[in-house]
């Protein structure tokens, strides 16, 4: 019975041994992940890199590149008017005449040979957006694994900050677990007066 029980503490023993580093190599590994200074003394320019890219999305980088690319290919669109006033389009409707049939076969006409003037135009414009859904697509499976990559290296901890961090948490606990060689002995409780009999 005795080396069975024996046994069972020494397994115990290295179970809590091996628990102890685990929680150990976890809290240097969250404590060196999210370093941040560390890493930006380690790594600035990456640093700087990865703040000028954020901010880069933030303020919408990709829009106004991909629109700056498009208005040097075909040209700046032209601006919406402010305002198209109803007296305005009610005098140009006016102007085609009182007969309802007529104004609306001179429009209809009007709009028909608008949409054959612009047809290439809109050919062009369709192309263009063509090859920028094409190109999206071919580039957002890079995009998302650079961008997988990224979050990876910025959570996994540096071996050197990890050590480090190691040191301190195994240091902290020892320096926990011994008593201050200044410190009084830790009064002892009085005793419970034993009943009368």
């Amino acid at each position: 019975m005795g080396e069975a029980t024996e046994s069972a503490r020494a397994s115990v023993v290295a179970s809590r041994a091996r628990l102890d580093d685990e929680i150990v190599r976890l809290e240097a590994s969250a404590r060196a992940a999210v370093d941040v200074k560390a890493k930006v003394k380690k790594h600035p320019v990456k640093a700087a890199g990865v703040v000028a890219g954020a901010g880069f999305l933030a303020v919408g980088g990709p829009k106004k590149v991909l629109r700056g690319v498009r208005n040097a290919i075909f040209g700046k669109p032209d601006p919406l008017p402010k305002s198209m006033l109803p007296d305005e389009i009610e005098a140009a409707v006016s102007a085609l005449g009182t007969d309802g049939a007529k104004v609306r076969g001179k429009l209809e006409r009007e709009f028909g040979r608008y949409l054959r003037e612009t047809a290439p135009q809109s050919k062009d414009r369709d192309l263009f957006a063509v090859l920028v859904g094409l190109f999206a697509a071919i580039s957002r499976p890079t995009a998302v694994k650079w961008g997988k990559q990224l979050a990876e290296r910025a959570i996994n901890p540096d071996p050197e900050a990890f050590a480090e961090q190691v040191a301190k948490i195994k240091a902290r606990r020892a320096a926990a677990a011994e008593p201050a060689p200044d410190a009084p002995p830790a009064p002892r409780a009085p005793e419970a007066p034993s009943p009368r009999t």
